[in-house]
Protein backbone atom coordinates (compact mmCIF):
# COMPACT_ATOMS: atom_id res chain seq x y z
CA UNK A 1 0.00 0.00 0.00
CA UNK A 2 2.97 2.48 0.69
CA UNK A 3 4.52 1.74 -2.34
CA UNK A 4 1.16 2.12 -4.33
CA UNK A 5 0.70 5.61 -2.21
CA UNK A 6 3.95 6.85 -3.29
CA UNK A 7 3.32 6.17 -6.80
CA UNK A 8 0.10 7.59 -7.14
CA UNK A 9 1.87 11.41 -5.41
CA UNK A 10 4.30 10.82 -7.74
CA UNK A 11 1.90 10.67 -10.81
CA UNK A 12 0.07 13.54 -9.41
CA UNK A 13 2.73 15.50 -9.66
CA UNK A 14 3.67 14.89 -13.17
CA UNK A 15 0.19 15.66 -14.34
CA UNK A 16 -0.18 18.05 -12.30
CA UNK A 17 -4.24 17.19 -10.67
CA UNK A 18 -4.95 15.24 -8.08
CA UNK A 19 -6.12 11.82 -8.86
CA UNK A 20 -8.38 9.97 -6.37
CA UNK A 21 -8.92 6.10 -7.56
CA UNK A 22 -6.06 5.05 -9.49
CA UNK A 23 -5.38 2.95 -6.10
CA UNK A 24 -8.91 1.53 -6.24
CA UNK A 25 -9.23 -1.57 -4.62
CA UNK A 26 -12.66 -2.17 -4.90
CA UNK A 27 -16.30 -0.90 -6.99
CA UNK A 28 -19.53 -0.07 -5.54
CA UNK A 29 -21.79 -2.65 -6.34
CA UNK A 30 -24.86 -0.25 -6.20
CA UNK A 31 -23.70 1.67 -9.11
CA UNK A 32 -22.22 -1.61 -11.10
CA UNK A 33 -26.10 -3.46 -10.56
CA UNK A 34 -27.50 -2.88 -13.55
CA UNK A 35 -25.58 -0.78 -15.82
CA UNK A 36 -22.23 -2.68 -15.42
CA UNK A 37 -22.58 -6.01 -14.55
CA UNK A 38 -25.59 -8.66 -12.96
CA UNK A 39 -25.06 -10.81 -10.10
CA UNK A 40 -21.83 -9.18 -8.94
CA UNK A 41 -19.53 -11.21 -6.24
CA UNK A 42 -16.40 -8.87 -6.47
CA UNK A 43 -14.00 -7.70 -8.66
CA UNK A 44 -10.96 -8.51 -10.27
CA UNK A 45 -7.87 -6.10 -9.87
CA UNK A 46 -4.96 -5.65 -12.59
CA UNK A 47 -2.15 -3.45 -12.02
CA UNK A 48 -2.63 -0.30 -13.80
CA UNK A 49 0.61 1.52 -15.15
CA UNK A 50 1.89 4.83 -16.53
CA UNK A 51 4.22 5.11 -19.32
CA UNK A 52 5.23 8.60 -21.27
CA UNK A 53 4.81 11.55 -21.97
CA UNK A 54 3.76 10.82 -25.37
CA UNK A 55 4.31 14.00 -27.58
CA UNK A 56 1.16 14.23 -30.58
CA UNK A 57 0.83 16.19 -33.15
CA UNK A 58 -2.47 15.84 -34.23
CA UNK A 59 -4.06 17.73 -37.07
CA UNK A 60 -5.67 20.76 -34.61
CA UNK A 61 -3.43 20.58 -31.87
CA UNK A 62 0.25 19.38 -30.40
CA UNK A 63 0.22 17.92 -27.11
CA UNK A 64 1.82 15.50 -24.33
CA UNK A 65 0.19 12.82 -22.91
CA UNK A 66 1.01 9.97 -19.87
CA UNK A 67 -0.48 7.05 -20.91
CA UNK A 68 -2.29 4.39 -18.35
CA UNK A 69 -1.84 1.09 -19.20
CA UNK A 70 -3.80 -1.76 -17.06
CA UNK A 71 -1.74 -4.73 -17.74
CA UNK A 72 -0.41 -8.00 -16.30
CA UNK A 73 2.33 -8.28 -18.62
CA UNK A 74 5.71 -7.87 -17.28
CA UNK A 75 7.92 -5.10 -19.75
CA UNK A 76 5.25 -3.72 -21.61
CA UNK A 77 5.00 -0.78 -19.74
CA UNK A 78 8.67 -0.40 -19.69
CA UNK A 79 8.51 -0.79 -23.53
CA UNK A 80 5.79 1.40 -24.53
CA UNK A 81 7.81 3.81 -22.55
CA UNK A 82 10.82 3.67 -24.08
CA UNK A 83 9.03 4.00 -27.56
CA UNK A 84 7.92 7.04 -26.10
CA UNK A 85 11.05 8.49 -25.33
CA UNK A 86 12.50 7.40 -28.58
CA UNK A 87 9.74 9.32 -30.64
CA UNK A 88 9.74 11.85 -28.55
CA UNK A 89 13.65 12.97 -28.67
CA UNK A 90 13.01 13.11 -32.70
CA UNK A 91 9.65 15.61 -32.53
CA UNK A 92 7.35 13.17 -31.45
CA UNK A 93 4.40 11.04 -33.50
CA UNK A 94 2.04 12.95 -35.59
CA UNK A 95 -1.47 11.39 -36.12
CA UNK A 96 -4.58 11.51 -38.46
CA UNK A 97 -7.82 9.86 -38.28
CA UNK A 98 -11.07 9.53 -39.72
CA UNK A 99 -14.81 8.68 -37.87
CA UNK A 100 -16.18 6.09 -39.75
CA UNK A 101 -18.54 5.51 -37.26
CA UNK A 102 -20.15 2.59 -35.05
CA UNK A 103 -22.00 0.09 -37.23
CA UNK A 104 -25.14 -2.71 -37.08
CA UNK A 105 -25.52 -5.50 -39.72
CA UNK A 106 -29.05 -6.46 -39.00
CA UNK A 107 -30.24 -9.69 -41.28
CA UNK A 108 -33.82 -9.79 -42.77
CA UNK A 109 -35.50 -12.84 -44.25
CA UNK A 110 -37.51 -12.61 -47.64
CA UNK A 111 -39.80 -14.54 -49.48
CA UNK A 112 -36.83 -14.42 -52.63
CA UNK A 113 -34.94 -12.39 -54.76
CA UNK A 114 -37.54 -10.07 -55.81
CA UNK A 115 -38.39 -9.05 -52.49
CA UNK A 116 -34.96 -8.31 -51.28
CA UNK A 117 -34.27 -6.33 -54.29
CA UNK A 118 -37.50 -4.27 -53.25
CA UNK A 119 -36.25 -4.31 -49.45
CA UNK A 120 -32.72 -2.74 -50.57
CA UNK A 121 -34.18 -0.58 -52.53
CA UNK A 122 -36.80 0.57 -50.28
CA UNK A 123 -33.73 1.54 -47.58
CA UNK A 124 -32.16 3.59 -50.75
CA UNK A 125 -34.93 5.32 -51.17
CA UNK A 126 -36.07 6.11 -47.75
CA UNK A 127 -32.84 7.18 -46.37
CA UNK A 128 -34.26 10.58 -45.11
CA UNK A 129 -37.20 9.08 -43.22
CA UNK A 130 -34.86 6.42 -41.72
CA UNK A 131 -32.39 9.54 -40.39
CA UNK A 132 -35.79 10.53 -38.76
CA UNK A 133 -36.48 7.70 -37.06
CA UNK A 134 -32.95 6.78 -35.65
CA UNK A 135 -33.07 10.69 -34.03
CA UNK A 136 -35.88 10.08 -32.23
CA UNK A 137 -34.17 7.18 -30.69
CA UNK A 138 -31.42 9.55 -28.97
CA UNK A 139 -30.50 12.80 -29.15
CA UNK A 140 -27.07 12.12 -29.57
CA UNK A 141 -27.13 9.69 -32.55
CA UNK A 142 -27.31 10.11 -36.76
CA UNK A 143 -27.82 7.47 -39.19
CA UNK A 144 -24.72 8.37 -41.91
CA UNK A 145 -24.70 5.30 -44.31
CA UNK A 146 -26.53 2.26 -45.65
CA UNK A 147 -25.25 -0.72 -47.98
CA UNK A 148 -26.76 -3.71 -48.34
CA UNK A 149 -26.20 -7.53 -49.49
CA UNK A 150 -28.66 -10.23 -49.89
CA UNK A 151 -27.24 -14.43 -50.67
CA UNK A 152 -30.44 -16.11 -51.43
CA UNK A 153 -33.60 -15.02 -49.07
CA UNK A 154 -31.38 -13.30 -46.64
CA UNK A 155 -30.64 -9.73 -46.70
CA UNK A 156 -27.92 -7.82 -44.47
CA UNK A 157 -28.06 -4.36 -44.05
CA UNK A 158 -24.43 -2.41 -42.93
CA UNK A 159 -25.65 0.88 -41.10
CA UNK A 160 -23.33 3.31 -39.77
CA UNK A 161 -24.04 5.95 -37.21
CA UNK A 162 -22.36 8.63 -35.85
CA UNK A 163 -22.70 7.99 -31.89
CA UNK A 164 -20.64 11.35 -30.60
CA UNK A 165 -18.95 11.10 -27.89
CA UNK A 166 -19.77 7.13 -26.42
CA UNK A 167 -18.45 4.07 -28.93
CA UNK A 168 -22.21 3.91 -28.96
CA UNK A 169 -23.34 0.26 -29.31
CA UNK A 170 -26.47 -0.01 -27.10
CA UNK A 171 -27.51 3.26 -29.20
CA UNK A 172 -26.72 1.99 -31.90
CA UNK A 173 -28.79 -1.55 -31.11
CA UNK A 174 -32.10 0.74 -30.50
CA UNK A 175 -32.22 2.79 -33.31
CA UNK A 176 -32.14 -0.83 -35.56
CA UNK A 177 -34.64 -2.19 -33.37
CA UNK A 178 -36.95 1.16 -34.52
CA UNK A 179 -35.78 0.53 -38.19
CA UNK A 180 -36.92 -2.58 -38.20
CA UNK A 181 -40.17 -2.06 -36.80
CA UNK A 182 -40.59 0.23 -39.68
CA UNK A 183 -39.80 -2.21 -41.92
CA UNK A 184 -41.74 -4.73 -40.47
CA UNK A 185 -44.71 -2.00 -41.24
CA UNK A 186 -43.98 -1.18 -44.34
CA UNK A 187 -42.96 -4.04 -46.37
CA UNK A 188 -43.84 -6.80 -44.11
CA UNK A 189 -40.17 -8.25 -43.92
CA UNK A 190 -39.04 -9.45 -40.73
CA UNK A 191 -35.42 -8.87 -38.93
CA UNK A 192 -34.27 -12.28 -38.13
CA UNK A 193 -31.72 -10.84 -35.68
CA UNK A 194 -30.71 -7.47 -35.15
CA UNK A 195 -26.89 -8.37 -35.61
CA UNK A 196 -26.27 -10.44 -38.53
CA UNK A 197 -22.40 -10.23 -38.19
CA UNK A 198 -22.33 -7.51 -41.27
CA UNK A 199 -21.10 -5.29 -38.76
CA UNK A 200 -18.85 -6.98 -38.01
CA UNK A 201 -18.94 -6.49 -34.00
CA UNK A 202 -16.21 -7.82 -31.74
CA UNK A 203 -14.37 -9.93 -34.65
CA UNK A 204 -11.68 -9.65 -37.01
CA UNK A 205 -12.43 -9.41 -40.80
CA UNK A 206 -11.38 -7.97 -43.80
CA UNK A 207 -15.17 -6.05 -43.82
CA UNK A 208 -13.84 -3.60 -41.25
CA UNK A 209 -10.03 -3.79 -42.41
CA UNK A 210 -10.90 -2.17 -45.77
CA UNK A 211 -14.31 0.20 -44.98
CA UNK A 212 -13.40 0.70 -41.52
CA UNK A 213 -15.39 0.96 -38.30
CA UNK A 214 -15.56 3.37 -35.14
CA UNK A 215 -12.41 5.32 -35.54
CA UNK A 216 -9.80 4.97 -38.22
CA UNK A 217 -6.36 6.24 -36.92
CA UNK A 218 -3.18 6.77 -38.56
CA UNK A 219 0.57 7.66 -36.76
CA UNK A 220 4.00 8.09 -37.98
CA UNK A 221 7.28 9.45 -37.03
CA UNK A 222 10.75 9.69 -38.10
CA UNK A 223 13.03 9.01 -35.16
CA UNK A 224 16.30 10.11 -35.94
CA UNK A 225 19.38 7.18 -36.79
CA UNK A 226 20.80 8.55 -33.40
CA UNK A 227 17.98 8.17 -31.41
CA UNK A 228 18.20 4.50 -33.06
CA UNK A 229 21.20 3.58 -31.70
CA UNK A 230 21.07 5.07 -28.20
CA UNK A 231 17.65 4.75 -26.93
CA UNK A 232 16.59 1.82 -29.35
CA UNK A 233 19.62 -0.09 -29.40
CA UNK A 234 19.78 -0.83 -33.00
CA UNK A 235 19.67 0.64 -36.60
CA UNK A 236 16.60 1.61 -38.81
CA UNK A 237 18.38 -0.83 -41.05
CA UNK A 238 17.57 -4.12 -38.79
CA UNK A 239 14.31 -2.21 -38.47
CA UNK A 240 12.88 -2.38 -41.32
CA UNK A 241 14.32 -5.90 -41.87
CA UNK A 242 12.20 -7.44 -38.86
CA UNK A 243 8.91 -5.44 -40.38
CA UNK A 244 9.59 -6.88 -43.89
CA UNK A 245 9.90 -10.43 -42.57
CA UNK A 246 8.11 -10.89 -39.47
CA UNK A 247 5.56 -8.11 -39.56
CA UNK A 248 4.63 -8.60 -43.74
CA UNK A 249 6.01 -11.43 -44.78
CA UNK A 250 5.08 -13.81 -41.40
CA UNK A 251 1.81 -12.27 -41.34
CA UNK A 252 1.21 -13.19 -44.90
CA UNK A 253 2.81 -17.17 -44.25
CA UNK A 254 0.47 -17.18 -41.21
CA UNK A 255 -2.59 -15.96 -43.25
CA UNK A 256 -2.67 -13.57 -40.27
CA UNK A 257 -5.49 -10.74 -40.92
CA UNK A 258 -3.06 -7.96 -40.19
CA UNK A 259 0.07 -7.20 -40.15
CA UNK A 260 2.08 -6.00 -37.01
CA UNK A 261 3.80 -7.19 -33.98
CA UNK A 262 1.60 -6.93 -30.93
CA UNK A 263 -0.88 -3.64 -31.67
CA UNK A 264 -3.36 -5.74 -29.16
CA UNK A 265 -0.89 -5.48 -26.29
CA UNK A 266 -1.33 -1.83 -26.05
CA UNK A 267 -4.85 -1.60 -27.32
CA UNK A 268 -5.99 -3.75 -24.93
CA UNK A 269 -4.15 -2.02 -21.52
CA UNK A 270 -5.47 1.41 -22.79
CA UNK A 271 -9.08 -0.37 -23.48
CA UNK A 272 -9.06 -2.09 -19.88
CA UNK A 273 -7.82 1.02 -18.28
CA UNK A 274 -9.86 3.82 -19.73
CA UNK A 275 -13.42 1.63 -19.60
CA UNK A 276 -13.18 0.15 -23.22
CA UNK A 277 -15.62 -2.40 -24.09
CA UNK A 278 -12.70 -5.18 -23.82
CA UNK A 279 -13.65 -7.66 -26.50
CA UNK A 280 -12.88 -4.79 -29.36
CA UNK A 281 -10.02 -5.62 -29.03
CA UNK A 282 -10.33 -7.69 -31.26
CA UNK A 283 -10.78 -5.30 -34.16
CA UNK A 284 -8.43 -2.87 -32.58
CA UNK A 285 -6.16 -5.17 -33.15
CA UNK A 286 -5.88 -5.50 -36.85
CA UNK A 287 -3.68 -3.11 -38.60
CA UNK A 288 -0.68 -2.73 -40.77
CA UNK A 289 2.93 -1.42 -39.39
CA UNK A 290 5.06 0.32 -42.28
CA UNK A 291 8.98 0.70 -41.53
CA UNK A 292 11.43 2.28 -44.34
CA UNK A 293 14.52 4.00 -44.37
CA UNK A 294 14.05 8.48 -44.75
CA UNK A 295 17.76 9.41 -45.52
CA UNK A 296 19.66 8.12 -42.66
CA UNK A 297 17.17 8.20 -40.47
CA UNK A 298 13.83 5.95 -39.52
CA UNK A 299 10.65 6.40 -40.47
CA UNK A 300 7.59 4.22 -38.87
CA UNK A 301 4.13 4.09 -38.94
CA UNK A 302 1.19 2.39 -37.96
CA UNK A 303 -2.56 1.63 -39.04
CA UNK A 304 -5.34 0.96 -37.21
CA UNK A 305 -8.81 0.70 -39.14
CA UNK A 306 -10.61 -0.38 -36.56
CA UNK A 307 -10.84 1.50 -33.18
CA UNK A 308 -14.22 1.40 -31.27
CA UNK A 309 -14.32 3.91 -28.63
CA UNK A 310 -15.78 6.06 -26.36
CA UNK A 311 -14.99 8.99 -23.52
CA UNK A 312 -18.97 8.38 -21.86
CA UNK A 313 -21.10 5.49 -21.12
CA UNK A 314 -20.30 1.57 -20.70
CA UNK A 315 -16.97 1.28 -18.52
CA UNK A 316 -15.58 4.74 -18.64
CA UNK A 317 -18.38 6.48 -15.98
CA UNK A 318 -16.17 3.45 -13.17
CA UNK A 319 -13.85 5.34 -10.82
CA UNK A 320 -10.53 4.16 -11.18
CA UNK A 321 -11.23 4.22 -15.40
CA UNK A 322 -12.90 7.83 -14.65
CA UNK A 323 -9.34 8.60 -13.25
CA UNK A 324 -7.25 7.21 -16.45
CA UNK A 325 -9.36 9.29 -18.59
CA UNK A 326 -8.25 12.39 -16.31
CA UNK A 327 -4.85 11.68 -16.44
CA UNK A 328 -5.48 12.13 -20.17
CA UNK A 329 -7.37 15.03 -20.03
CA UNK A 330 -10.53 13.31 -20.68
CA UNK A 331 -12.10 13.36 -17.63
CA UNK A 332 -15.00 16.13 -18.97
CA UNK A 333 -17.08 14.95 -21.76
CA UNK A 334 -16.42 17.65 -24.77
CA UNK A 335 -16.81 17.33 -28.28
CA UNK A 336 -14.31 15.23 -29.96
CA UNK A 337 -12.70 13.98 -27.26
CA UNK A 338 -13.95 10.17 -28.81
CA UNK A 339 -11.20 11.21 -31.38
CA UNK A 340 -8.88 12.28 -29.31
CA UNK A 341 -8.64 9.22 -27.30
CA UNK A 342 -8.69 6.97 -30.48
CA UNK A 343 -5.62 8.98 -31.71
CA UNK A 344 -3.88 8.82 -28.23
CA UNK A 345 -4.05 5.00 -28.32
CA UNK A 346 -3.18 4.72 -32.42
CA UNK A 347 0.03 6.85 -31.12
CA UNK A 348 0.82 4.78 -28.25
CA UNK A 349 0.34 1.81 -30.22
CA UNK A 350 3.42 3.16 -32.29
CA UNK A 351 5.25 3.82 -29.54
CA UNK A 352 4.93 0.16 -28.85
CA UNK A 353 5.32 -1.31 -31.42
CA UNK A 354 8.48 0.43 -32.35
CA UNK A 355 10.16 -0.19 -29.17
CA UNK A 356 8.98 -3.96 -29.67
CA UNK A 357 10.43 -4.33 -33.22
CA UNK A 358 13.45 -2.58 -32.09
CA UNK A 359 14.06 -5.63 -29.07
CA UNK A 360 13.50 -8.09 -31.96
CA UNK A 361 16.00 -6.16 -34.26
CA UNK A 362 18.56 -6.07 -31.18
CA UNK A 363 18.07 -9.61 -29.92
CA UNK A 364 17.09 -8.23 -26.28
CA UNK A 365 13.81 -9.31 -26.17
CA UNK A 366 14.23 -11.99 -23.94
CA UNK A 367 16.70 -10.14 -21.77
CA UNK A 368 14.18 -7.52 -21.35
CA UNK A 369 11.78 -10.39 -20.29
CA UNK A 370 13.75 -11.98 -18.31
CA UNK A 371 14.89 -8.71 -16.21
CA UNK A 372 11.58 -7.52 -16.30
CA UNK A 373 8.82 -10.09 -16.53
CA UNK A 374 10.00 -12.26 -14.10
CA UNK A 375 10.93 -10.44 -11.49
CA UNK A 376 14.75 -10.71 -11.26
Amino acid sequence: MNRVKQRREELEKRVDKKLDNVACFSLDPEKIEGRNLEQMIGCVQVPLGIAGPLRVMAEKENNEYWLPLATTEGALVASVNRGCKATRLSGGIRVRSKSVGATRGPVFRVENLEEGKRLIDWIEKERGRLKKIVSRTSEYIELKEAVSKQAGKSVWVRLVFDTGEAMGMNMVTKAIGAIAKEIKKELRVDCLAVSGNYCVDKKPSWLNFLRGRGKEVWAEAVVRRSVVKEVLKTTPEKIVKVVENKQWLGSMMSGSMGFNAHFSNVVAAMFLATGQDMAQVVEGSMGVTVAEKEGKDLYFSVYLPSLMVGTVGGGTGLATQREALSILGLEKIKKGDAVKLAEVIGAAVLAGELSLTAALASGDLVKAHERLGRGK
